[in-house]
C-alpha cells in the first residue's frame, strides 16, 4: 500500500530528503524526466497545467493506522493522501505537470522557488478539502507582538500596567473586526508582580482584499510588532472550472468551499490561476486526530486521471 509506505518515511518540514528521494526514484522508474531543485521536484515541466502538493509534515504526533475505512496519523491528510493519489495516477501516465514542494509547513520555500522555474497558467494545489473545490482562499497575517507594561506589586494592580491584559484587550478589540486567534502567549511569572512584558503570536484569517485594512489596524496597536507572514486572499479563475469539469467527468458533482489556511497556493497565485482541492479533513490536521477517508483517495485518483487532456480545452 503506497500510502502506508509514504507514511513510513518521516518528513518533518526541513527534513524531506528521504521522501524527496523516494518520490524522485518512483517517478524516474516510471519513465518521467524529473527536474529537481533544492526544494521541489517537477515532471512534465513544459505543460501549462500543474498539480502540486507538499512533501513535508508537522512533527509526528500520531502513528499511522487504518481503522473502519479511515487512515490516521500525522501527515496522512496533510498531505500524503494527496501525494499518494498523484503518484498512483502518475503510474498510468499524465500529460500535465506535477510538482512536489518542501517546507510548506514552515517557510513555503518550495513553492516560492517554483515560481522562477515554471511558466504555466493553471495550478491545482492538493490540500485537505474533503474533495470540495476551494475556489476562495483566505489571506493571513501572522505576527509576533511584544507588549510592555509597568510592573508593581500584584496586590496593588492599580499602580501598574499589566502587559498580559494589554495583549488580551488588543485581541478582543481586533477580533470585533477580523477573525483573529492567539497561537501562543508568554508573560508574567510567579513572584506576585504585575507582568511588565508579554509576547503573543496573533494569526489573522482575512477575506480577499482585507489585508490592507488589517495591517492598518495592526499598526495602531501599542506593541512592538514583527510580521512573519502577510498575504491577501484571492479567488480562483478558470482553473476551478477545469477542476469542476474533471470531477463531473469522473462521475461526481462538484462542491465548493473556502480554504481558510495558508497553503502553497498563496505563493503560486502571484503568477498563476490556482485552486486548492484534495482528500482529507482540514480541521483535524496538525492534531492527534488527523485522518483521511480512504474512499476520498480513490475518488481523487479518478479526478486526476480525468484532468488528462481536459485542461488543454480551456
Amino acid at each position: 500500500m503506497l500510502l502506508k509506505k509514504l507514511m513510513g518515511i518521516p518528513s518533518p518540514s526541513g527534513k524531506e530528503g528521504e521522501i524527496k528521494e523516494f518520490v524522485r526514484n518512483f517517478l524516474e522508474e516510471r519513465g518521467y524526466e524529473v527536474f529537481e531543485s533544492e526544494s521541489f521536484l517537477l515532471v512534465n515541466r513544459k505543460s501549462e497545467f500543474v498539480v502540486a502538493t507538499h512533501l513535508d509534515t508537522v512533527p509526528i504526533k500520531a502513528e499511522f493506522r487504518i481503522e473502519d475505512g479511515f487512515a490516521y496519523g500525522t501527515g496522512v491528510a496533510d498531505a500524503k493522501a494527496s501525494l499518494t493519489a498523484m503518484l498512483e495516477v502518475a503510474e498510468k501516465g499524465v500529460d500535465y505537470a506535477m510538482a512536489f514542494f518542501c517546507e510548506e509547513e514552515e517557510t513555503g520555500k518550495g513553492s516560492k522557488e517554483f515560481l522562477s522555474y515554471w511558466n504555466g497558467k493553471y495550478a491545482v494545489v492538493m490540500e485537505p478539502t474533503n474533495l470540495r473545490i476551494a475556489s476562495k482562499h483566505f489571506g493571513c497575517i501572522e505576527a509576533d507582538l511584544t507588549f510592555k507594561g509597568f510592573p508593581c506589586h500584584a496586590s496593588m494592580p492599580e499602580h501598574g500596567t499589566n502587559a498580559i491584559e494589554k495583549a488580551i484587550n488588543t485581541y478582543l478589540r481586533l477580533s470585533k473586526k477580523f477573525r483573529v486567534s492567539i497561537l501562543r502567549i508568554d508573560g508574567g511569572g510567579y513572584e506576585y508582580v504585575i507582568p511588565e512584558y508579554c509576547t503573543a503570536r496573533f494569526d489573522f484569517l482575512l477575506e480577499p482584499n482585507q489585508l490592507s485594512s488589517a495591517m492598518e489596524e495592526l499598526r495602531k496597536v501599542d506593541a512592538e510588532i514583527v510580521i512573519l507572514e502577510a498575504v491577501d486572499g484571492f479567488y480562483s479563475g478558470k482553473v476551478a472550472e477545469i477542476l469542476a469539469r474533471a470531477i463531473r467527468n469522473a462521475g461526481f458533482e462538484p462542491e465548493f468551499t473556502v480554504m481558510p489556511s495558508w497553503t502553497d497556493a498563496c505563493n503560486l497565485v502571484k503568477k498563476f490561476d490556482v485552486v486548492v482541492w484534495g482528500p482529507g479533513e482540514l480541521r483535524d490536521c496538525h492534531t492527534t486526530r488527523e485522518k483521511v477517508d480512504l474512499r476520498e483517495i480513490e475518488i481523487a485518483k479518478k479526478v486526476l486521471w480525468k484532468l488528462n487532456g481536459l485542461w488543454k480545452e480551456f
